[in-house]
């Protein structure tokens, strides 16, 4: 199993999914996290291995438009 960790959430999937599939297993919007394994960020077709422990951050947007 692959243990997610979103703010104070956690989840488990199965390894062998990608990051992609597994956000979707959790109902988690891949635009609105980022995926950090061991400390590196990682893209939604990475595939997950078994005991993989991925932290999802949020993310943030904002400042100002151009003018």
């Amino acid at each position: 199993m692959v243990k997610l960790t979103f703010r104070e959430q956690e989840f488990e999937v199965p390894a062998g999914i990608t990051v992609g599939q597994a956000l979707a297993k959790c109902q988690l919007n891949p635009h609105t996290v980022l995926a950090v394994r061991q400390g590196k960020l990682i893209t939604d077709d990475v595939v997950l291995n078994e005991g993989d422990e991925i932290r999802l951050l949020a993310v943030i947007s904002g400042g100002r438009e151009a003018g």
